[in-house]
Order: C-alpha cells, then structure tokens, then sequence
C-alpha cells in the first residue's frame, strides 16, 4: 500500500505480526518511526541538499557507499579526494522528495536532468508520498514535500524509458553517458544532474551474480566478501564512464555523490531502507573535480518519446518488490 495512513499501517501490522512474529512487529515499530522522521525532515533538513553546493554538472552514483569509492579512489585521477555529505533521504523516493522541492525550484529550472532511475514516476509525476512501499501511520502528506512537477525541470531526459537493458535488468553506465554527453552538446544546461543506477544491484560486469543478492547475504548463502566484491566491480565499472562523461563535457564544476549508500548488514540494514539511520547509507561520497570536452567520444543513443518498458518491472528487477 504505503504512504501515510493509521489503518494501513495498522492492518499491515497485524499480517507481519502473523507471518513474522516479533520480527514483523519491530518492522511495524520501524515504520512508525520513519513516519515521525519524514514529519521532520519535510521541515528541518536533516542533510546536505545538493542545491546549498556549487557545481555545474552533478553526477549522482545510486546507492555508492563512501567507504567503496575510498577504496577505488587511487585508480581513477578525477577522484583526488573523497568527503563526505550527509544525504537528505536514504532511498532514491526519499531523496527526490526531498531534493528537488519548490524552495530550489530557480536553480531546478535551470537544471537538466539526465535520469536513469523509474523512481521518477513515482515521485513527480504519480505524486506518491514516501514511504512508498510500507504504510506509516503518522507522517507528513505529499504536499509537506512541495515537490516540482516535471515540467519544473530545464530539461528531463527519462533515460529509462526507452535505454532500459532487459537482458542486465537497469540501465547501463554506457547508455548513461551517452545521453549525458548528448544533452550536455546539444543544450548546454546550466546546472546537468547525470544520475547512474551504479552501483546499485543488480551487479554488472560480474559472473554468476545473484538475483537477489541481499536475501543471499541475509540468510548467509553469500558471504559479505563476495557480495562487497560485486558491488566494487560494480562501483568500478560506472567510474569508468564517468571517466568518458568527464572527458566529453564541459563543466568548471563537478560534483560527484550518490543519493544514498547501501547496508552490508551493519545494525541488521542490508540494501537502503527508507529513514535508516546508519551512516553506510546515510552518508555519501562528496568529490569535487573538473570536465572538459575533448572530443573523445561520439554519443549514438538517441532519446526515444513515449516508450516506456514497465516502471513496475523495473523496479522489481532493483530488488523493491
């Protein structure tokens, strides 16, 4: 069901207490708690919006972990340093949300967006009110959020909607940077926020992977060395068109940082729950460098209007089911 609503949260209960005993009554007490956190978040950051940052081109890792991009860092010499910022959300809904609201919506008029997440439906054009997939019985309503509508956006290129890649089940870095580096020629946006799925599961680029890898790890089936090392080959691979993104537009200023982090386990979080606490997934790499076109690389994907693979599907093959 989700959303913000007593009797939803009430009647979920009673099926989880069923079901999972004392495991699905703390799930209960959970979402009570991210219902009271979201009521404070809508007013009170409890984050760095990217919006209070200086950049020209943001490029957003979905679910990349500070600690990940540290251990890679030395390999790539656009990551000179790695800091930290607090996230406003601790899922891709909840960042949204909260990232792109109407007290920013100058800079967002101004801002292109080249998105690879079907979160976006939810958000902005479904209008859903996180939590999304669990029911809360206290929180704030859709409106408390004052999120943009689509239209809000400079420019939206839904990349989703027509580069998804069935066979890997999310849309790959390389279809990513093409679209990126095609907006970035063709309209020279002001302000361009390039969101990769990577290194969000599911894992690429990696052998006999799991479809879903944190029940895996959950239940000890897949050990967390082997899960880690699938997320960093992962990690790596999106860097490596970062690396194209970076050589093929022009921006003074770049920031590259995620929506959220992912949880291995620590405090029992595996994967991003919304509200989460931890800092594995609450805190997120802040990398500043530069990009110039170079000319290096020739875009060939082009942006596909009203076809859409299903956004259910999509999200399902994500691992939110």
């Amino acid at each position: 069901m989700g959303g913000i609503s007593f009797t939803d949260w009430l009647s979920e209960s009673v099926d989880r207490v069923q079901r999972k005993g004392t495991r699905g009554l703390l799930q209960s007490i959970y979402y009570a708690y991210v219902g009271a956190l979201l009521s404070v978040a809508t007013r009170y950051p409890l984050g760095t919006n990217v919006y209070e940052r200086d950049w020209d081109l943001l490029v957003v890792l979905d679910a990349c972990r500070v600690d990940a991009m540290r251990e890679v860092a030395d390999e790539y010499d656009f990551l000179p340093e790695v800091d930290s910022i607090r996230s406003v959300g601790s899922t891709s809904i909840e960042w949204m949300a909260l990232t792109f609201r109407e007290q920013h919506a100058a800079e967002i008029a101004r801002t292109a967006y080249v998105n690879g997440n079907a979160q976006f439906d939810k958000v902005f054009r479904e209008r859903r009110t996180p939590p999304h997939i669990a029911a809360a019985p206290v929180g704030p309503g859709f409106d408390a959020y004052d999120v943009v509508t689509p239209d809000g956006f400079g420019h939206v290129d839904n990349v989703y909607e027509y580069g998804y890649d069935d066979e890997h089940g999310v849309v790959l870095p390389r279809t990513m940077t093409d679209r990126a580096v095609a907006v970035g020629r063709e309209r020279d946006p002001d302000r361009c926020v390039v969101h990769y799925m990577q290194p969000h599961a599911p894992y690429i680029g990696v052998e006999g992977k799991p479809a879903h890898i944190f029940d895996d790890l959950r239940t000890g089936s897949l050990s967390h060395e082997e899960a880690w090392e699938m997320y960093v080959e992962t990690l790596r691979a999106v860097l490596d068109d970062v690396e194209i993104l970076l050589e093929n537009y022009d921006a003074d200023r770049v920031a590259i940082t995620a929506d959220h982090g992912e949880g291995f386990g620590e405090w029992t979080f595996y994967s991003h729950n919304i509200g989460c606490p931890h800092p594995a997934v609450r805190r997120v790499p802040w990398v500043e460098t530069t990009a110039s076109d170079e000319g290096t690389f020739e875009p060939s994907v082009e942006a596909v209007e009203g076809v859409s693979s299903s956004v259910e599907d999509q999200l399902a093959r994500l691992g939110y089911r």
